[in-house]
């Protein structure tokens, strides 16, 4: 694949519609997208990076091609809402692991969250 070649896997970029907003990606550049944010956080799993935003140097440095990918593939408010959840995903479960190591257990009947049973204290 050359500079110039073009590839019709490379979902192009949003076209505006008749009211002049963007038309929102279809199924197959949605499955693109999450390819290349999959690959993207494999790479900065593997460099031991969680905030790619505060570290974007670093980020650069170490998944600087599957970076590029990921921008170029999805949308740029999906990337900062992607990278954003990476983080809270992160805190949300270095909490639970802290609540658990201190004693905390689930509520009985699972009232809670889908998925996050409640933590009470023993």
């Amino acid at each position: 694949m050359g500079l110039f070649s073009t590839d019709a896997t490379v979902p192009q970029s949003p076209k505006p519609s008749a009211d002049g907003a963007f038309q929102a990606p279809n199924r197959h550049e949605r499955a693109h997208c999450w390819e290349a944010r999959d690959a993207f956080f494999k790479c900065l799993d593997h460099n031991g990076i969680i905030d790619s935003i505060k570290d974007h140097s670093l980020a650069g440095d170490t998944c600087g091609k599957e970076g590029q990918a990921f921008e170029r593939d999805c949308a740029s408010s999906w990337v900062q809402y992607f990278k954003k959840r990476r983080v809270m995903e992160h805190n949300k479960n270095q909490t639970l692991e802290k609540l658990k190591a201190e004693g905390v257990r689930p509520l009985p009947g699972g009232a809670g969250a889908p998925g996050n049973p409640p933590l009470t204290r023993q």
